[in-house]
């Protein structure tokens, strides 16, 4: 599998509170529609205004954050329309990325990728599902890639982060997870064939389902609630 070898750039002080701050939404601690308290946050963070403004400036625009005038920063909300707008377009560009990918790959590429295909199953098989979320994100990594295209994973990488406010676990759903996995084989097999055409299609239909799967886990979640 393809490495990158430079190091990364260090990061700015803005840098890394927008990096702690993600982490805060994404587990929860910042749940959605809450209000970010800039003094507090200076005080739990022990920084100034300065760089804390500049990491919801960040967030803001990655649109993790809301700023609202004259009232402050509140954490997103992902509506069912949000993601019925979103989804359709990471499929697409998940697809090209399959496209690229099965047209670039080389065979050590699809030796690491069956390896991924091999945990993946054993995942699905021991109804591990953490593990299968962990080896699914290593797998539409290893594509992204093998795409070679920067900015279709710079895009991708900022849908995903919307998508991830949700916090809905689509793999709950019934049956899900035996069909995510006969869904990426169906990619992975595509891909050995060297068959762009066909990997972009069982790409675009994985994202597809995973939406499906998002709506029956949310109907779920809001018949419990009525």
């Amino acid at each position: 599998m393809r490495v990158v070898s430079s190091a990364p750039a260090p990061q700015s002080l803005h840098d890394e509170v927008a990096s702690r701050l993600r982490e805060h939404i994404f587990s929860g601690d910042l749940p959605p529609g809450s209000f970010l308290d800039e003094a507090a946050l200076c005080e739990k963070l022990s920084i100034s205004r300065t760089p804390l403004r500049e990491a919801l400036k960040v967030l803001t625009a990655e649109g993790l954050l809301r700023h609202e005038p004259r009232r402050g920063c509140f954490v997103n909300e992902v509506t069912e329309k949000d993601l019925d707008e979103i989804f359709p377009v990471i499929a697409l560009l998940e697809g090209r990325c399959a496209f690229e990918a099965a047209r670039n790959a080389s065979p050590a590429d699809l030796e690491a990728l069956e390896a991924l295909h091999d945990r993946l199953a054993r995942h699905a098989r021991a109804r591990r599902i953490n593990d299968y979320y962990a080896a699914n994100f290593a797998i539409h990594e290893a594509i992204i890639l093998l795409a070679d295209n920067r900015w279709l994973g710079q895009v991708i990488g900022d849908l995903r982060k919307i998508v991830k406010l949700a916090r809905l676990q689509q793999l709950h759903a019934p049956g899900r997870l035996d069909q995510s996995l006969a869904e990426h084989l169906a990619v992975f097999a595509a891909l050995k064939a060297r068959d762009a055409e066909g990997a972009e299609a069982a790409m675009r239909t994985h994202l597809t389902r995973q939406r499906e799967a998002l709506r029956v886990i949310a109907r779920e979640q809001k018949s419990r609630l009525a």
